[in-house]
């Protein structure tokens, strides 16, 4: 079951990645190099549509949330109403001049 050196250097070189830009390729290999990736992206095009569909979906809806609940927060809070009482009562105890 040993391999021989041959063989395993043979399978090595199988696996080796190739840089287009560092290694002088053919024209035949490159456009075989290029039909591959072309596949592989066909290939799983559809996986990450849904993926990335799926994503802006969550992504907007968390967005829409923080909106909401902002306003949703903000249009219950008092104390304006609180501080325009205190400003009312304020002028009503300040005595009337001819200049107010």
């Amino acid at each position: 079951m040993e391999q021989k050196s041959g063989e395993g250097e043979k399978a090595a070189k199988f696996a080796q990645r190739i840089d287009p830009k560092r290694d002088h390729l053919e024209p035949e290999q490159r456009t075989s190099m290029r039909r591959a990736e072309l596949a592989h992206w066909h290939k799983n095009v559809h996986k990450l549509r849904g993926r990335n569909v799926a994503t802006g979906l969550g992504i907007g809806a968390i967005v829409l949330g923080i909106y909401g609940y902002t306003f949703y927060s903000v249009s219950q809070e008092k104390f304006l109403d609180e501080l325009e009482e205190e400003a009312k009562v304020a002028r009503a105890r300040v005595p009337r001049t001819s200049a107010n």
